[in-house]
């Protein structure tokens, strides 16, 4: 094997890949997996930048998927070290993409690089896709790299996700399904005015607090055995011209809803424009398009990671669908199992993101055995 997984997951740390950007990552992962006998293709979809690459040429194919793309760092004054600066301190690793999901990308390289060192010859085909459009738009990256395949008549049978998965220790908790994500955005318009004078004004603050009030009130579901509960969550407010004695024209709310499968996009659109217009509010509402839930069936794939995870780690793990949005619903639709499966989540989207420095070894040693026990018995 090549560089250790710490190392490999320093570079691409330090490799700035704010989304859309890649920032190079996938140009030097492409090369690693070159020298050990990949076949790599970039695809470049609009401005985002996409690798599949593979190893084998027969069925079944199994994927490891993930994203080189990270968000932006924050304050990054706020932060111990600079965040495109890979910084190890007491056995951990800090920086932007340490969790996610740098670290679950440099852990499936190396794994990929170890299983063909020791298997050349193994039967089906094992695959890397790669993509800088996971926490952005997510257009032209996973979902337009499939439709390129699906035209190819390339079918994935599995599909291991490197999501930071697990809540307190590397492999406690999988994830089989997600949650639906649909975001409004909702401006109600009044009248700008002097404060002094309400009577000739009309203050759409003092209009929204009542609506929204009944809007986050509003009981979705109870959910079920498989998904948690819909719920609603009020992400920004903007309204006011910076003056204390000026009453605004309009307020400006943001707000999103993580849905269960008991609940259609339409429901909820509709839901919400009767409750607005039943008081009687002057609105314009947009949504920004949804992404739909999604449950993997388990299968062979979800027993190899679940014995994995029992070998390699000694510890019993947990499937659920908790959590935010993944790529993983572009892949079940088209009939691939898929099992997410990464670092601890603790601190992903912060500031000081981190990842152990033992859990990417480990990690990436808990990929290499899944490799071998989906490949090597493959029929």
């Amino acid at each position: 094997m090549q560089d250790s997984t710490l190392e490999l997951a320093k570079q691409l740390i330090s490799r700035p890949s704010i989304t859309p950007e890649d920032g190079g990552c996938q140009d030097l992962i492409a090369e690693r997996l070159k020298r050990c006998g990949f076949h790599t293709e970039s695809l470049l979809f609009q401005n985002v930048t996409n690798l599949w690459a593979t190893h084998g040429k027969e069925p079944p194919i199994l994927v490891f998927a993930g994203h080189t793309d990270v968000v932006p760092p924050g304050n990054e004054a706020s932060w111990g070290s600079p965040p495109f600066t890979p910084t190890v301190r007491e056995g951990v690793l800090y920086g932007r993409g340490a969790a996610d999901m740098k670290g679950g990308v440099a852990a499936m390289v190396t794994a990929c690089e170890q299983f063909v060192h020791h298997n050349s010859h193994h039967r089906g085909t094992l695959a890397l896709l790669l993509t800088s459009d996971e926490e952005g738009e997510a257009i032209h990256g996973t979902q337009a790299v499939l439709d390129w395949l699906h035209k190819k008549g390339i079918i994935i049978k599995w599909c291991v996700i490197g999501e930071p998965t697990s809540f307190k220790q590397l492999g406690d908790h999988l994830r089989v399904g997600r949650r639906g994500s649909l975001t409004g955005y909702l401006k109600i318009i009044g009248k700008q005015g002097h404060v002094a004078y309400p009577l000739i004004a009309e203050n759409p603050i003092h209009k929204a607090i009542p609506a929204l009030e009944k809007l986050i009130q509003i009981k979705w579901d109870e959910g079920d055995a498989l998904f948690p509960p819909t719920h609603l969550q009020i992400s920004n407010l903007h309204a006011g011209t910076g003056a204390s004695n000026v009453i605004p024209g309009e307020i400006g709310i943001d707000f999103n809803l993580r849905f269960s499968p008991r609940l259609s996009v339409l429901d909820i659109q509709s839901t919400i424009t009767q409750l607005l217009k039943k008081e009687k509010l002057n609105f314009e509402l947009t949504w920004k398009p949804a992404s739909l839930p999604f449950y993997s069936s388990p299968g062979e794939l979800l027993k190899a990671v679940q014995f994995a995870i029992h070998e390699k780690l000694k510890i019993e793990t947990i499937a659920s669908t908790v959590g935010g949005t993944s790529d993983g619903r572009f892949f079940v639709p088209q009939g691939v199992e898929v099992v997410e499966c990464g670092p601890v989540n603790a601190s992903i989207h912060q500031v000081n993101e981190h990842v152990l420095v033992l859990d990417l070894e480990r990690l990436s040693e808990l990929y290499t055995h899944i490799i071998q026990k989906l490949l090597a018995n493959a029929e």
